[in-house]
């Protein structure tokens, strides 16, 4: 979501993206930058493509409030109904063209690894040669100039899913938000499971956050008054002295960590996770295969 605001309703403002289905593009201008990418399967991630080109391919993009554009939609699209794979897939063909070190911030969207993530995106190198036959700007401009609002994760470790060595069907989850602790629940690998560990020590969990005008993911703390880990404000945590997390791949789990996320309690209402001192002789949470390094080894 993108917050601008404008002295008047009805004047134009810029925008870093918009919607495919319905834009006023000057023709020639159109052709010369590639036109849409032919590359892309079934549905999505062309709008996307068209913005992050367009503004660093030396064009710009507004939204025109007072012009009214008609959209009908199919009541029943008649394309492949596994639309979530082709928008995961073209936003990887995307990333890989246009954002370069910023790639890593889709992979982690989707709790997808960087290597080989399971998913063919298809031939770029044509989308590539283009945007350097076009002297186009690098994505670090983009972000600068035109979507400086947009979050950035360039401090991560690691992420995935977190799960217990015990109990490998269930992983942490940022369960209902007005509870503030995390739980444990059936892996899915969608956004409320999806875990970060920062250069800083820092655990964050749940669906990253778009721009920082929006609340971001918020972070796994032992506050040292609850039996249960909380999560809280990022920012709150990291201007105080809450403890910070320590991953190191051991076996069997060293002693002396207190406050680790280590016992499984399965109670039948409300799964949880305790944060007490480790004991060698119980289930204990650690980064498996499917938490996944950035720019280093696993931690």
């Amino acid at each position: 979501m993108y917050h601008v605001t404008i002295a008047s309703l009805s004047l134009s403002c810029r925008t870093p993206a918009m919607i495919g289905c319905s834009f006023v593009v000057n023709r020639k201008f159109f052709g010369e930058i590639g036109l849409l990418d032919p590359g892309m399967d079934v549905y999505g991630g062309e709008n996307i493509e068209l913005g992050i080109k367009v503004w660093l391919c030396g064009g710009s993009m507004e939204v025109l409030p007072c012009s009214r554009v008609a959209h009908i939609e199919r009541k029943k699209k008649p394309y492949n109904s596994n639309i979530g794979f082709y928008t995961k897939r073209n936003a990887l063909r995307v990333a890989e063209v246009w954002m370069d070190d910023y790639k890593s911030h889709v992979y982690i969207a989707w709790n997808l690894p960087l290597e080989n993530p399971g998913i063919d995106i298809g031939d770029v190198s044509e989308r590539r040669a283009l945007r350097k036959s076009l002297k186009c700007k690098n994505f670090q401009w983009y972000l600068d100039h035109v979507y400086p609002e947009m979050r950035r994760y360039n401090n991560t470790v690691a992420y995935g899913e977190l799960r217990n060595n015990k109990a490998k069907d269930v992983c942490l989850d940022q369960g209902p938000m007005e509870n503030h602790t995390a739980i444990l629940y059936p892996c899915h690998g969608w956004g409320p499971q999806l875990a970060r560990y920062t250069k800083e020590g820092f655990l964050h969990l749940g669906a990253l956050g778009t721009t920082t005008l929006l609340p971001d993911t918020r972070c796994l703390v032992d506050n040292a008054k609850s039996r249960l880990p909380q999560l809280l404000d990022c920012d709150k945590v990291k201007s105080s002295l809450y403890k910070r997390w320590n991953f190191i791949q051991v076996s069997p789990p060293r002693t002396g960590w207190a406050g680790s996320l280590e016992q499984v309690r399965m109670p039948r209402a409300s799964p949880g996770r305790a944060a007490t001192e480790c004991n060698p002789r119980s289930p204990s949470l650690r980064p498996d295969t499917r938490l996944k390094a950035v720019g280093g080894s696993q931690e």
